[in-house]
């Protein structure tokens, strides 16, 4: 059986890159680079959920952030952080409450959530990269269906 950590790195890089052919899922502030996601739990499979406690449901879904700073040298490498966050919708609302998974020298972090059918979902997050003095917030909204 695969390492359910890897499973579900698979899964949200995979979402990552969905979003990227879409458009670009990432905002820059200053030197750190902010990426994110969002899937529906109905894509990890039973033994990934179980393993980070997350309840998997047509209307439930995970928010997935990393955070990149960019350095002189030009390279990025992953850095830690400290995040708050909340979601809602039309009807309901929610603070996020983030897990901090590392495998190697990744880092992401996945908050899960519950939203209604073809509602937009509006995140607020508020994080502040390890080693940074200055805590950023970022907005971003996005539209989730029952699959």
């Amino acid at each position: 059986m695969k390492n359910p950590a890897v499973q579900l790195l698979l899964v949200l890089v995979a979402g990552l890159l969905a979003a990227t052919a879409q458009a670009q899922q990432s905002e820059r502030f200053g030197p750190y680079e902010l990426h994110y996601s969002v899937v529906n739990t109905t894509f990890l499979s039973p033994e990934v959920a179980a393993e980070y406690g997350i309840v998997r449901g047509e209307k439930r879904g995970i928010v997935n952030l990393a955070v990149r700073e960019h350095l002189a040298d030009g390279t990025a490498v992953n850095r830690a952080a400290l995040l708050k966050g909340r979601s809602w919708d039309l009807i309901q609302g929610q603070d996020l409450d983030f897990q901090k998974i590392q495998e190697g020298p990744a880092i992401y972090y996945i908050a899960p959530f519950k939203f209604i059918n073809r509602e937009w979902r509006h995140f607020e997050v508020h994080f502040r990269p390890e080693g940074a003095e200055k805590t950023y917030t970022f907005k971003f909204k996005h539209q989730l269906y029952v699959h």
